[in-house]
């Protein structure tokens, strides 16, 4: 179990760590302004890595209906959970929307596909490819929703959603797919460029805004959003994904893969959206950085336990 775990952290973490420790060093050195990044990855980014993906995936109809079962489930559980919390301890608007987004979106893209590919194989990694498309579409309009929410009315955060580019890409993807239609080579590789450059650039947004969210003090009610953040993420998240993923009857290795995926860091898109929409990104940013500390530790006993006892 040691050397297994300790393969996880050097295959997996330490090249990650390569862009995260770049974003620290430039928020430090130069005090990098994460928010034209933050466009950058929203709007360009973002839909590109969506096109892509869903052109490429290969899946079966079954694991296809519990993906999206599942992803739909686990978003309103979590979403549900959150509300009660912030409710019973009397967050702000805008720490309710941040909590939302910590409970509701994981970092799934940035490294949970490398981890998927290292623990189940390429098996697992075919199998992960529509919960990762769901995610980066559900970020990028439900997520906005959420996060506009926290100073929009519902209808200037609707029409929020609706100024995206992810959901029209994801509608054209689709159709090109189910229509047959074959792009241009040149086409594929530019549009292959821009989704290559999505992880790089988010993990270091990651690393700056972590740079910037460990120190200073905390009034409560921010210090009692970051503990149920911490809970949310770390503990309720992956019992709940259990649950969900046996009643759905996923199968073993299908199980496995979501179970870790579901029960990844909180997403940095989650930041993205809090600093565009002002959600309490400080909140936000230091869920990020101490959920994706956690999960060092987290994420291979899961891995370890999805391989054995699933």
């Amino acid at each position: 179990m040691s050397s297994s775990f300790v393969s996880i952290l050097v295959q997996v973490f330490v090249p990650l760590a390569f862009p995260v420790i770049a974003g620290v060093l430039l928020k430090r050195i130069k005090g990098l302004d994460t928010k034209p990044l933050s466009v950058l990855a929203l709007y360009l980014l973002s839909p590109s890595i969506i096109f892509t993906t869903l052109l490429d995936a290969q899946v079966s109809a079954e694991d296809i209906g519990i993906t999206v079962s599942f992803s739909f489930i686990n978003l309103l559980t979590m979403w549900g959970v959150s509300v009660l919390l912030g409710r019973l301890l009397r967050l702000g608007d805008s720490e309710k929307s941040g909590l939302t987004l910590v409970a509701s979106f994981t970092n799934c893209v940035n490294y949970g596909l490398p981890l998927v590919l290292l623990a189940f194989g390429q098996a697992g990694l075919d199998k992960a490819a529509v919960y990762i498309v769901l995610q980066i579409i559900i970020v990028n309009t439900i997520g906005v929703f959420f996060a506009a929410r926290s100073h929009f009315s519902v209808k200037k955060a609707g029409l929020a959603v609706l100024k995206l580019p992810a959901l029209y890409v994801a509608a054209l993807a689709g159709l090109l797919r189910l229509s047959g239609t074959t792009l241009p080579a040149s086409f594929d590789t530019g549009v292959d460029l821009l989704a290559g450059a999505y992880s790089p650039v988010v993990l270091v947004i990651l690393g700056a805004q972590m740079a910037g969210s460990a120190g200073g003090e905390w009034e409560p009610r921010l210090r009692r959003a970051f503990q149920a953040g911490l809970a949310l993420r770390l503990a309720i998240a992956p019992l709940l994904s259990w649950l969900t993923l046996t009643l759905l009857g996923a199968d073993r290795l299908l199980l496995g893969v979501l179970l870790v995926l579901a029960s990844m860091p909180t997403a940095v898109n989650a930041v993205i959206l809090a600093e565009q929409f002002n959600a309490s990104p400080k909140f936000v940013s230091r869920c990020i950085l101490w959920t994706t500390i956690a999960s060092f530790v987290v994420l291979p006993v899961l891995i370890l336990l999805a391989g054995t006892n699933l």
